[in-house]
């Protein structure tokens, strides 16, 4: 019987909570997308089970980064034009 990757589950973890926790989703994305890589090579020489795990955490990891950039990005705009808008109130 074929052991399954312990990585690869590791992997689909971490870009499930990149997806779902905010702003330190873009960390574990990353580290997400490099835990699968290593995870698909190690399925690839030692021919364990777990590829399609690896396969879906890299996706998810992908997915929660580009999300979390996305928000940051919103985040950094919101506070430029609220800044940029908001009146200078001198006496």
């Amino acid at each position: 019987m074929k052991k399954t990757n312990n990585k690869s589950i590791v992997s689909l973890t971490l870009g499930i909570l990149s997806i779902l926790v905010p702003y330190i989703g873009l960390i574990l994305g990353i580290i997400g997308i490099v835990i699968s890589s290593k995870s698909i090579v190690e399925i690839e020489e030692s021919n364990e089970k777990g590829r399609g795990l690896a396969t879906s955490g890299r996706v998810c990891s992908i997915v929660g980064v580009c999300f979390q950039l996305i928000l940051i990005f919103f985040l950094i705009l919101s506070f430029s034009v609220y800044f940029l808008t908001v009146p200078d109130v001198s006496i």
